[in-house]
């Protein structure tokens, strides 16, 4: 039996904080290997990276999510009870509920209420001053999921909404303050939710049907039961949370666009092309750094022993950049994703496996359609100039995003 390449400090937490999303890859090279152990919250932890590591990891005959993710995660960025720490059954069902919401028609419409509420900012944005690309896209795409979604919001509450799913995708990873906006953001969006499918549950806010609100908030499991007020809650965020997040993918993209500008043009000439540019967004640029389970029960791989309960990670930026998966994996180049039929194990930025019954992300069709609609603004909607200005990604912060936010001036209509 071989042994795993082990990590000889007693707690590699803080290099983890301070490596970011090079934290595993970092490793795996210094051991020659795509799989080490560490402790991590003082914790061993199995940490792997490359598609066959993915294709291990999504096998739930040998890893569970129950009590894989950090409490401080949980506290913070998905909640407590939601579908990322379900299992068998219980995640099936729980699973069934998503998707039965992600189907092409409501997808589409989502993409064209962002494109209404894009195409209404550009006037205020020619006649102001700077632009900050993430602040205003975060708005926006708060107000469209929260119609799209059944959830009532008033232009009042945006600012202050979109702030506290802005605090939740930030405070996993974060000390301080940072993290503490984060648990003020949850517990507030929680509350704001749980009162929302309090209305809808007793008739007083009457949702869609196929809306996200009255999908969850009727829903019953195996055993016909509501789920709790929180739980709910917890799930509907969970719609809400990853869709606010994508403001980050569209922020890369105008990167993108900025850093390579002859791929203006070719996105405007083919769908295709824009869905390939799009494609390699999502792999180049860092989103989330790793994705976290614990085996079943204990198993060899490769020639390596698996106890159980251990807890492993998987590097997704880290799987994303391996060589011998893209070849120059530090070029943007979308056009190696020209033909490209998909792999569920090798492009994995919001998590590997099957969509339907697997714990790949249920919204991932949904950034893909609002990356691209943001693509198609940026390029045949509106001009813009780019000043001067820090646009540095750290890889050392989680989540990533250029400090400036991404600002543009001198906006102007061309459609």
């Amino acid at each position: 039996m071989a042994t795993i390449p082990t990590e000889r400090s007693p707690d590699s937490s803080l290099a983890f904080l301070r490596d970011g999303y090079r934290f595993v890859g970092r490793r795996c090279d210094r051991h020659g290997s795509d799989i080490f152990q560490a402790r991590l919250l003082l914790e061993r932890t199995i940490c792997l990276r490359g598609r066959p590591a993915a294709e291990l990891f999504y096998d739930p005959e040998r890893f569970v999510r129950a009590g894989a993710m950090p409490k401080r995660a949980q506290r913070t960025l998905t909640g407590q009870g939601g579908v990322q720490g379900l299992d068998g059954a219980d995640h099936a069902g729980r699973k069934a509920m998503f998707m039965s919401i992600m189907t092409p028609d409501a997808i589409r419409h989502l993409g064209r209420l962002f494109d209404d509420e894009w195409r209404a900012r550009v006037p205020a944005w020619e006649a102001g001053g700077p632009v900050v690309l993430y602040d205003e896209v975060g708005r926006m795409l708060t107000r469209a999921v929260c119609a799209w979604a059944g959830v009532p919001l008033g232009e009042a509450e945006v600012d202050r909404r979109t702030a506290d799913l802005h605090a939740m995708i930030e405070g996993p990873a974060a000390l301080g303050p940072r993290h503490w906006r984060g648990l003020l953001g949850r517990r507030r969006g929680e509350r704001w939710i749980g009162g929302v499918i309090d209305r809808e549950r007793v008739g007083t806010l009457p949702a869609p049907e196929g809306s996200a609100l009255r999908v969850i908030a009727e829903h019953r499991d195996a055993r016909g039961r509501l789920l709790p007020r929180r739980i709910a809650a917890v799930e509907l965020l969970n719609i809400l949370r990853p869709t606010v997040a994508v403001d980050r993918f569209v922020v890369f993209a105008a990167l993108a666009l900025h850093d390579h500008p002859s791929w203006r043009q070719r996105v405007r000439e083919s769908e295709e092309t824009a869905e390939s540019f799009v494609q390699e967004v999502r792999r180049f640029y860092p989103f989330f750094p790793v994705a976290a389970a614990r085996v079943r029960r204990s198993f060899d791989w490769q020639g390596y022993h698996f106890p159980r309960g251990r807890r492993v990670l998987l590097d997704l930026y880290g799987t994303d950049h391996h060589p011998e998966l893209w070849p120059e994996p530090e070029r943007f180049r979308p056009e190696r994703f020209t033909g490209w039929r998909g792999d569920p194990f090798g492009l994995v930025p919001q998590g590997g496996g099957q969509h339907l019954t697997g714990h790949r992300c249920a919204g991932e069709w949904i950034t893909i359609e609002l990356m691209k609609r943001a693509v198609t603004n940026l390029t045949t909607v509106m001009r813009y100039d780019v000043p001067p200005q820090d646009l540095a990604l750290s890889l050392s912060r989680m989540p990533a995003l250029p400090p400036s936010g991404f600002l543009i001036t001198n906006v102007r209509r061309t459609a």
